[in-house]
């Protein structure tokens, strides 16, 4: 019998919704895959709309709680999260941001007014937040840094000078320049991405002139063997694997990744891309059908990569994802866009894919931390409010650095709308760092709930016990003025004459730990 322990709104439809169907998962414990890199949780802040400036930095003046300019509440919550990783300071940003505008005294920087996004997107750019103030940031998060250098705007010089700012541990010239600025020890940069989207907004390129550049670029951003970044190289977008097929001929032994970009529309098309709330249920089964081409993306770019790269040094990151939607009139900055417990099953589809291809994904960011596309956080002033694609993130704390489990889904459901027919269930099981065993579940179908019984080979489980999350709506949300309208409920089951069957209601995510 299942037993939710919460008084969010809806559940208690767990008690009486209909069984649809039941579905069988045996995970078999005794065949462990690739460990789930704790950077496939990977954050993505830039300096985009109010994504960085008021939803993350309001300055040490604020009223608003802060330390050293950053926000506390946003600060807390994302700790929250165990945020292994954050991409900054682009995007697109990346390849117009010129780092010395970024240090020393505050009231002595320069301010900039950048056209970004394919020139869709203003931004008055206040050089507030530079490289000291995003590793304070990163310090507060106990957060790895993946930094994004210039290339479309920037020079070999330039980026050579940046990355000896940031990990020179010796008596130069910018070593001492940052120790000026009031830091003495080198930063900790554990990753450096040359330029972002150099097929577009990053100069329009081909991958084999970039791949002429990255090498030379590469070649000068020299740092101490002991604080010494991995080197990321910008790839292509979607299906487009020419740029993963190139990079991954050329830059072998050079760099530890090649990124991919890929985002989730409605409609599949970018002039009208669909809306984030009050959509029809054609919206929300078009919308989970087009996330789930992410499986094929990484295929077909793996493909590539055990192609050319057949001992497996090169990482697929998919260092930007997520959905995005048309821009309401009424939004209150660019790309700003309401999240509801759809985004939170996108959010969920992708992490199942993602831990299924744990050998050659190592790191993802998502689009993005706060205010911006599908967004942890959105902040109104001194108002927080916490997104379902966060309570996803949070309840997928577990799969960190755990080892991925094979598991087979029989007799699994489907849900069809007109001509799209997806899977009912999808589901994923690893092995925790603290030796449970963790199955998440996510049931496609807004209506009908599902059975799922659950096998582990060679254990008898005695339970389940996590959290679910689900409404009665397809666009639940939260909002500052009903900021718990939806979240996170306790959910545990017992096992009847030695067999688990987990009742996962439509439209719903579920992280439990199942006890042996």
């Amino acid at each position: 019998m299942s037993v939710v322990k919460s008084g969010v709104l809806a559940l208690a439809m767990l008690a009486t919704a209909p069984v649809f169907a039941a579905v069988t998962i045996d995970i078999d414990p005794a065949k462990p895959g690739a460990v789930i890199n704790k950077n496939v949780y990977g954050q993505f802040a830039e300096h985009l709309g109010t994504g960085v400036y008021e939803g993350m930095w309001v300055g040490p003046k604020s009223d608003i709680p802060n330390t050293r300019g950053w926000r506390n509440d946003v600060v807390g919550a994302l700790k929250e999260l165990h945020v292994p990783l954050v991409r900054w300071p682009g995007g697109c940003f990346a390849d117009v941001y010129h780092w010395r505008d970024g240090i020393g005294p505050q009231d002595k920087r320069p301010s900039n007014v950048h056209t970004n996004a394919g020139g869709v997107v203003e931004i008055d750019e206040i050089n507030a937040v530079g490289t000291h103030e995003f590793f304070d940031l990163i310090d507060m998060l106990g957060a790895d840094a993946y930094v994004n250098g210039n290339v479309g705007t920037g020079s070999v010089q330039e980026m050579s000078d940046w990355v000896e700012y940031m990990t020179s541990d010796g008596g130069s010239p910018l070593a001492r320049l940052r120790a000026q600025n009031g830091r003495e020890k080198p930063f900790k940069v554990a990753f450096f991405g040359i330029g972002n989207e150099l097929w577009g907004c990053g100069g329009n390129m081909k991958p084999e002139y970039y791949a002429s550049l990255y090498s030379n670029y590469e070649n000068f951003l020299r740092a101490p063997e002991q604080s010494r970044p991995k080197m990321i190289a910008s790839g292509g977008s979607g299906f487009d694997t020419s740029w993963t097929d190139v990079l991954s001929k050329e830059l072998k032994g050079r760099t530890i990744g090649i990124s991919v970009h890929q985002y989730t529309v409605p409609t599949g098309n970018w002039d009208v891309k669909g809306k984030a709330l009050g959509f029809e249920e054609g919206e929300w089964i078009s919308t989970l059908a087009n996330t789930l081409r992410m499986d094929q993306l990484v295929k077909d770019h793996v493909a590539v990569l055990d192609k050319n790269d057949p001992e497996k040094k090169i990482g697929l990151l998919v260092d930007e994802w997520g959905t995005w939607y048309d821009e309401e009139e009424s939004a209150k900055s660019a790309l700003f866009q309401q999240n509801s417990l759809r985004d939170a099953l996108v959010a969920a589809l992708n992490f199942h894919i993602f831990h299924e291809h744990a050998e050659r994904v190592p790191m993802t960011t998502i689009a993005q931390m706060v205010n911006v596309l599908q967004a942890m956080i959105l902040t109104d002033k001194e108002k927080m409010v916490l997104t379902p694609t966060y309570y996803a993130f949070q309840m997928y704390v577990p799969f960190q650095d755990a080892k991925s489990l094979p598991l087979a889904i029989k007799d699994n459901t489907s849900y069809t709308l007109g001509a799209l027919t997806i899977p009912g269930v999808s589901a994923s099981a690893a092995r925790a760092k603290d030796g449970k065993v963790y199955l998440a579940l996510v049931n496609t179908d807004p209506h009908k709930a599902v059975d799922v019984a659950v096998n582990v080979a060679g254990t008898k489980l005695k339970g389940a016990a996590g959290k679910v999350l689900t409404s009665a709506t397809m666009d639940a949300h939260n909002t500052f003025q009903d900021p718990q309208a939806i979240k996170p409920a306790a959910f545990s089951t017992r096992a009847a004459g030695g067999k688990l069957s987990i009742n996962v209601p439509g439209k719903a995510v579920m992280v439990v730990a199942l006890e042996e």
